[in-house]
């Protein structure tokens, strides 16, 4: 099992991150490199949860998401053709005095077959920095969706 952690600093709000993290419409791409539209299945949506069906390249996973809280984002893996046990990601927003936000990401992926052993033990090591550049590549694409300048701090 690989347990990641990410951070970026955004000129965003939390509520601009999570409007686009639950946009589950077509080109959702453009935000999230690894939400390709052929694999995009919106099976159910509320004010503050949704279950989704998304991947790329052969690895697709449904998700419960949960954002009633709008600081702390789950996105829990309820099936997956490589994801099982506690995989999923976890969002958690801050808020800050000079108007930016923290957001820290942890992302856990527990391989339920070979395969995703496999890709599990990949991700804990060499994809680390695979995974990280589409998180931040997220932040960037939400950023420009909503006009925000270009100030943050890395990981």
């Amino acid at each position: 099992m690989a347990a990641l952690h990410f951070h970026q600093t955004t000129t965003l709000t939390p509520e601009q991150y999570v409007a686009g993290l639950t946009d589950f419409g077509p080109g959702r791409a453009k935000l999230f490199a690894n939400s390709a539209d052929n694999y995009l299945k919106v099976h159910q949506q509320g004010r503050s949860q949704a279950d989704v069906t998304e991947g790329s390249g052969g690895i697709w996973e449904r998700l419960h998401y949960d954002w009633s809280n709008p600081n702390h984002v789950v996105l829990r893996t309820t099936d997956s053709n490589t994801w099982g046990g506690s995989s999923g990601h976890t969002y958690t927003f801050t808020r800050r005095s000079d108007g930016l936000t923290d957001i820290d990401l942890v992302t856990v992926r527990d391989g339920k077959n070979l395969k995703g052993r496999l890709l599990g033990l990949v991700v804990g090591t060499i994809g680390k920095g695979v995974l990280e550049k589409a998180f931040v590549d997220s932040v960037k694409a939400i950023e420009a969706r909503n006009g925000a300048p270009k100030e943050r701090g890395g990981a």
